[in-house]
C-alpha cells in the first residue's frame, strides 16, 4: 500500500483509509475487528472515525480492536457533532471540544490522537476559540495534528490566515464529500488546498455504493445496504438518480475494458486528483477491504483521466 505525506506536514497516511460510520451501527464488535485486523494486514493503516459514529460506540469499538498495536495505524476522530441534548454538548466551542477530545481519548484507549478534524463550521464559535483549543491539546500532547472535515473554502481560508497570524498550529487537511459524481469542489475547495497545502481526504468514495454498480435503476434496492436503510426523501434522491445512473452507464465499460470494476475506478480516479493524499473508504466485511487495497494499486494514466473528462462531460 502506498504511503503518502498528509498536506504540509510530515505524517505519512495510506493512500485508502479506513472510514468507521457502520461500526457499531450495521457492524457488532466481531465484525469491527474482523474488517480492522484485514484493513491492517492489506496495509490500510490509516483510520478514520467520529465522536458523533454511533455516539461514541465506534471510537470504543475501535479502541478494542486495537489493544497491542495502536502504533500499527494513524488514527483519526473527529469533534464538534451533538453528543446530547444539553447546550454545550455540540459545537466548536473550547468547553465542547475539550470535553470531547478527552471522551474520544478515552473511547479510543489511547494517549494521544493522530489527527483530530473538526466535523462541521460552528456559526455560533468565533474560529479563533476553535483554534486555540485544538492547539492547547497539540502543546498538551492529546493531539498531533489537526484538520477540517466540510468546511468551505473561505472558511478554510479565514482558519489557515488566523492560525497564522497568532502563530497557532494550523489544519493539515480537509475532509469533503468527493467522488465522480460529485465534483463540486474542484471549483474553490481544491484550489484552497493547492495555496495552503493540505491533504484532501475525500469521503463518500463510491457515493454511497452508487460507483460500485450494486444500484440499478430498474431492480429492487439489496437489502442491507447503506441506500435501501435510508428513508425516501431529498438525501436518497441525491443518489439515486437519473444522471447518476448515466454515468455509471458510461464508466462500467470503460473500467471493464482496462480489466477493473467501476469501485477501483471510483477509487484509482480520487487518488489521481490534486492534493489527494487518502480515500476512505468504507467496509462491512474483510472482502471490501480486499477489494478497496486492490484499487490503490491502480494508477490511471493522463490520457485515460482526460478519457473519463470526455466521457461524462456534460452530464
Amino acid at each position: 500500500m502506498e504511503q503518502r505525506k498528509l498536506g504540509f506536514s510530515g505524517l505519512m497516511i495510506s493512500s485508502v483509509g479506513l472510514g468507521t460510520n457502520n461500526f457499531g451501527r450495521r457492524l457488532d464488535y466481531q465484525a469491527t475487528e474482523k474488517v480492522i485486523r484485514t484493513s491492517i494486514d492489506n496495509g490500510v493503516n490509516f483510520i478514520d472515525t467520529a465522536n458523533v459514529y454511533s455516539i461514541g460506540e465506534s471510537e470504543s469499538f475501535i479502541g478494542k480492536s486495537l489493544e497491542g498495536q495502536r502504533e500499527a495505524v494513524v488514527l483519526a476522530t473527529k469533534g464538534g457533532g451533538k453528543m446530547g441534548s444539553g447546550p454545550n454538548d455540540r459545537g466548536n466551542s473550547r468547553k465542547h471540544l475539550t470535553d470531547q477530545i478527552n471522551e474520544s481519548l478515552k473511547r479510543l484507549n489511547t494517549d494521544y490522537i493522530d489527527l483530530y478534524q473538526i466535523h462541521f463550521p460552528d456559526g455560533n464559535t468565533p474560529i479563533q476559540e476553535t483554534l486555540q483549543t485544538l492547539d492547547d491539546a497539540i502543546r498538551q500532547g492529546k493531539i498531533l495534528y489537526v484538520g477540517c472535515s466540510n468546511f468551505q473554502s473561505w472558511q478554510i481560508s479565514q482558519a489557515m490566515e488566523i492560525s497564522n497570524y497568532l502563530g497557532l498550529e494550523k489544519f493539515v487537511s480537509l475532509q469533503p464529500e468527493y467522488n465522480l459524481t460529485n465534483r463540486e469542489i474542484e471549483k474553490e475547495i481544491i484550489p484552497a488546498a493547492k495555496e495552503y497545502n493540505l491533504g484532501i481526504i475525500p469521503y463518500y468514495p463510491l457515493a454511497s455504493g452508487i460507483l460500485t454498480g450494486k444500484y440499478r435503476p430498474d431492480a429492487d434496492l439489496p437489502e442491507g445496504t447503506r441506500i435501501a436503510g435510508m428513508p425516501d426523501g431529498p438525501y436518497k434522491d441525491k443518489f439515486l438518480n437519473d444522471r447518476n445512473f448515466t454515468l455509471l452507464e458510461l464508466l462500467e465499460p470503460f473500467a471493464k475494458n482496462l480489466g477493473h470494476t467501476i469501485s477501483e475506478l471510483a477509487v484509482a480516479w480520487l487518488l489521481a486528483r490534486d492534493q489527494v493524499t487518502s480515500v476512505i473508504t468504507g467496509a462491512t466485511n474483510p472482502d471490501q477491504i480486499v477489494a478497496n487495497a486492490k484499487a490503490a494499486e491502480w494508477e490511471l494514466s493522463s490520457e485515460e483521466l482526460s478519457e473519463i473528462d470526455q466521457l461524462i462531460q456534460g452530464i
